[in-house]
């Protein structure tokens, strides 16, 4: 969940151009070597270690421009997935977990694929409307 807002405007990071001409943003995943070395260490319990060892990655992401454009699909999204639960508000979804009501339920590998597009010669998946 570290990279969800890597690439927007807000987030640290230089823009620059890969050679196909996309516009990228420089990643620094916070258990990289390169973040622990500024000071993030102390979150993977490694201020007093002399030795790092990386449990994240440094990159380059794909440009998402503003979060402002972003976070609109992200609020669609936690809605879609309240109303999969049958929670109308924050405050039910809460009320659900504290009175055990709300339930989750692990899915097998073959439960996944199937709940996936399955079965078709091809399709197009479009993640948002631009």
């Amino acid at each position: 969940c570290g990279s969800l807002l890597a690439g927007t405007e807000e987030t640290p990071g230089e823009y620059f151009y890969a050679e196909t001409g996309i516009r990228l943003k420089r990643y620094r995943g916070m258990g990289s070597i390169d973040a622990m070395k500024k000071g993030s260490d102390d979150r993977y319990f490694g201020s007093s270690s002399t030795v790092k060892v990386a449990q994240g990655v440094s990159g380059a992401v794909q440009d998402k421009g503003s979060v402002h454009r972003f976070v609109p699909y992200l609020i669609q999204g936690i809605k879609h997935g309240m109303q999969d639960i049958g929670a109308r508000s924050v405050e039910e979804l809460r009320e659900q977990l504290y009175s055990g009501t709300l339930r989750f339920e692990l899915r097998s590998p073959a439960a996944q694929r199937e709940g996936g597009v399955h079965g078709l010669h091809s399709f197009e998946r479009k993640l948002f409307a631009s």
